[in-house]
């Protein structure tokens, strides 16, 4: 259980947060709630939706997850509730079933609110939204719910980073946590591999909204997340993601104490191998190289697990 009450506590008492819900319903109507700003009618149907979700969130699966960050996973586990469809297309996505082809089933936010109770019953640390770019009016309906039946804990954000000002706006002091990826140093290569148009633009004003809301993240005497911003960036092969670029903005634009997970797990999936430059894991020099950055920008708040052990040391 969280050692301090989420802000979202008091804008229920307030009335706030039912009318964050009728707002957000309201976006979804002309949806401007990720970057894509598709402006479909999204509570009368999906037709020209580029996330294929209509007025009810699609959940692949909930359940505690022992695998995240170290403030997040803690002993008991992070709650986390996976959502279907996304609102990116990486060719490399290695939950391509669950982002690109749906897997999962329609829920009304009465039952989303349920998950998230048995989550914080089964004693997580958080609950853990996975993928929620595109069901922000979903998961505020759910918390709406769910704060009466006695929901008390952190909530995690945890998108690809291709977030809207709207969307942030209606999440502010609903959010705990932000879990923002930073994919790419580079929008041409953001559009070539994850489809999607001035993502570097849009990222960077997310994650400093985000950060803006709040601040530096914040861990409790156990070592627990209790709020604050924790950034994800995913090494690919070649210097395609960019990451020289996003630790440099981090530094200089964010904060050098930005909690940063500089992941080495890259993979070939999907569609890589239709991508002969990414068709391969990173080598260890490779993420040797994004260690070094880090160093050089003054990024030493690091989710310190071991690294993953390289499918191939050397690139040949």
């Amino acid at each position: 259980m969280s050692s301090r009450s989420p802000v979202y506590i008091a804008l229920a008492a307030s009335g706030e947060l039912d009318r964050r819900v009728a707002a957000a319903y309201r976006h979804l109507e002309d949806c401007d709630l990720c970057a894509r700003y598709c402006r479909v009618n999204r509570r009368q149907g999906i037709e020209g939706a580029v996330c294929r979700t209509g007025a009810r969130a699609v959940v692949a699966s909930f359940g505690p997850h022992h695998g995240e960050e170290d403030p997040l996973r803690g002993w008991a586990g992070s709650g986390t509730v996976f959502f279907s469809w996304c609102n990116l297309r990486c060719v490399f996505c290695q939950n391509w079933d669950i982002s690109q082809r749906g897997v999962g089933r329609e829920v009304e936010p009465r039952e989303l609110a349920g998950m998230m109770l048995e989550l914080q019953a089964k004693g997580c640390h958080n609950i853990n939204l996975v993928s929620p770019s595109h069901v922000v009016a979903q998961i505020i309906a759910a918390v709406a719910d769910a704060v009466p039946r006695g929901l008390r804990l952190p909530l995690v954000y945890n998108t690809g980073g291709y977030d809207s000002p709207e969307a942030l706006a209606l999440l502010d002091g609903i959010v705990d946590i932000y879990m923002p990826d930073m994919k790419y140093g580079d929008s041409a290569l953001a559009r070539k591999y994850s489809k999607v148009r001035n993502y570097v633009e849009a990222n960077r004003a997310a994650v400093k909204e985000m950060h803006r809301q709040v601040g530096d993240l914040v861990l409790d005497a156990r070592g627990i997340a209790q709020r604050g911003l924790l950034v994800r960036h995913l090494v690919l092969p070649n210097g395609i993601a960019g990451t020289e670029q996003v630790l440099s903005f981090l530094a200089e634009e964010i904060s050098a104490n930005t909690y940063l997970n500089l992941m080495d797990q890259y993979g070939p999936c999907y569609r890589a191998d239709e991508y002969p430059e990414i068709d391969r894991p990173i080598t260890a020099a490779e993420y040797r190289e994004a260690l070094d950055a880090a160093a050089r920008h003054g990024l030493a708040r690091l989710d310190h697990r071991r690294p993953h052990v390289f499918a191939r040391q050397e690139a040949g």
